[in-house]
């Protein structure tokens, strides 16, 4: 989950989401999408419990919380699934959010390196950056970091939780997903 505190005080929204017996949670603020974490092994009382640790108002689901629980479960499940909401990223950089914002518009199936995302946000040089920028990405999957390799096509840096075995398994699930849609 993030670290930032900036949401600590605000009331959120929260939905939990189950992918075979794995729970994840979907967080908002008024602002938007604030975090999500992809399913793990947690209970969802140990899920509850850490948002209850560490926000002060949490008020249970809302429309987009529970619109993104569901197109994760869709996107899971093999379907195609186009996140476009609201973000909360008022705690990151200019730069970070431009990372965001270029990674959010990759599209299903599609990779692209650090350093074409890089010159994409008019930092050519920053192909370290981008990297950094995507081991604090609040909303995997939605904000497709997986999506992001090496220049080499070598499959690097995934801090989600799985590493980049996971990040191998949402990228083969996607090609097969279009491969079979034709």
């Amino acid at each position: 989950m993030r670290k930032g505190n900036l949401a600590a005080k605000e009331e959120i929204n929260f939905s939990l989401y189950c992918i075979a017996s794995d729970y994840g949670v979907i967080i908002s603020t008024r602002h938007g999408l604030f975090e999500a974490t992809l399913p793990s092994a947690c209970t969802q009382d140990e899920i509850l419990a850490e948002v209850h640790k560490r926000f002060a108002r949490p008020s249970g689901e809302n429309d987009l919380t529970r619109d993104v629980a569901e197109g994760l479960l869709h996107y899971f499940s093999g379907e195609i699934v186009k996140f476009d909401y609201p973000f909360d990223l008022r705690e990151f950089s200019d730069f970070q959010r431009a990372v965001y914002q270029a990674v959010h518009a990759i599209g299903y199936g599609v990779v692209k390196t650090y350093g074409e995302i890089a010159r994409e946000i008019q930092r050519p040089k920053a192909a370290r950056g981008v990297g950094s920028a995507m081991a604090h990405n609040p909303l995997p999957v939605i904000i497709p970091c997986h999506r992001v390799i090496g220049s080499t096509g070598a499959m690097t840096g995934y801090s989600a939780p799985g590493g980049i075995r996971r990040k191998e398994i949402l990228l083969r699930m996607e090609a097969a997903v279009l491969q079979k849609s034709g």
